[in-house]
């Protein structure tokens, strides 16, 4: 009997630990989305919208309302590799790429999603000496950042630019540089600091596509108009690129990705906490996925498509929401 007891004392203690107890459940809409990966969602006039990713990928449409995915109009070019942002109820697309692996180039200028009209149209351009890819983008107070990124697809040039796009002035300025650059991340603002955390260094050039993860935490004060790097003990738990970012429930939580350390996308869902400077531990997805992104609308996380393993595929069509 204590052998048994003590068994089973250790497969306990093996488990793993969540310190939240929130659990991502598996939806089951009407219609699901056309399989994509290395692509962007935003929320507009309360329903989400899914775009791009590799090859030419249409606009889908998600009504909670209804819980089914509508296929909207076509993109009007490949565009991936870019976080979605939602402006004054349209959805801005900028440091996105085209193109095929290692060497995909930046989209040169902004392309605009008007879901009423269900029509693209060609933003500004982008600064012609700023242009990347695989960067984090967000808005704040009315303007539109772009953090990071790299310059050639997944071969060289990471940057730790950090710009700022005026959409009623199409103006565009340049903001102090991040600490250090970093690639395939996607970021959040949470009471007027934006966290950047994850991503990597990816070099094809020297066959560390993967390899090269971040561990440290950036915050950037808007307040202050200043960068600070987080103490050691608040570094990213499970070190990955490719994954998506979102400020939710007072915390910013960072889902997915992939990295070297194993063939399967990652499941993990990590959450800082600003107010105790700590990690937490979330439930996992269902499916590990890399290449899309979270978003937050009417008190929900929803996350779908997405890569099931590092690189390329199998790209997903499946959807999971997380409660408060």
């Amino acid at each position: 009997m204590k052998k048994i007891f003590t068994f089973l004392i250790g497969v306990l203690l093996s488990l793993p630990v969540y310190t939240i107890a929130q659990v991502w459940k598996p939806a089951e809409p009407l219609s699901l989305p056309t399989a994509r990966h290395e692509s962007g969602m935003a929320p507009a006039n309360g329903n989400l919208y899914l775009l791009g990713g590799r090859g030419e990928r249409p606009v889908e449409e998600y009504n909670p309302k209804k819980d089914e995915w509508t296929v909207k109009t076509q993109a009007p070019m490949e565009m991936h590799h870019f976080q979605a942002v939602p402006y004054n109820n349209e959805i801005y697309v900028l440091g996105a790429f085209s193109g095929n692996f290692p060497h995909e180039k930046p989209i040169p200028h902004i392309y605009i999603y008007n879901p009423v009209k269900n029509e693209w149209r060609k933003g500004p351009d982008l600064p012609a000496d700023r242009l990347r890819g695989a960067a984090g983008a967000f808005t704040y107070n009315n303007k539109i950042y772009l953090v990071c990124g790299i310059q050639d697809g997944h071969y060289d040039g990471h940057v730790a630019w950090f710009d700022v796009f005026d959409p009623k002035t199409g103006q565009w300025d340049k903001l102090p540089d991040a600490p250090r650059p970093r690639d395939h991340l996607m970021v959040d603002v949470y009471k007027d600091k934006l966290y950047v955390i994850g991503g990597r260094r990816s070099s094809a050039k020297t066959n560390e596509t993967l390899n090269l993860t971040i561990k440290e935490v950036d915050v950037y004060d808007f307040k202050k108009g200043t960068w600070e790097t987080l103490p050691a003990d608040c570094n990213l738990p499970t070190m990955r690129a490719g994954h998506t970012v979102v400020a939710f429930g007072g915390r910013i939580l960072v889902i997915g990705g992939e990295s070297v350390v194993q063939q399967q996308a990652h499941r993990e869902t990590e959450a800082f906490n600003p107010k105790t400077q700590r990690w937490e531990t979330f439930m996992p997805l269902t499916q590990g996925r890399h290449g899309t992104q979270a978003v937050v609308l009417n008190g929900k996380v929803y996350i779908v498509s997405g890569s099931a393993n590092r690189g390329g595929g199998p790209e997903l069509t499946s959807m999971e929401i997380l409660e408060k």
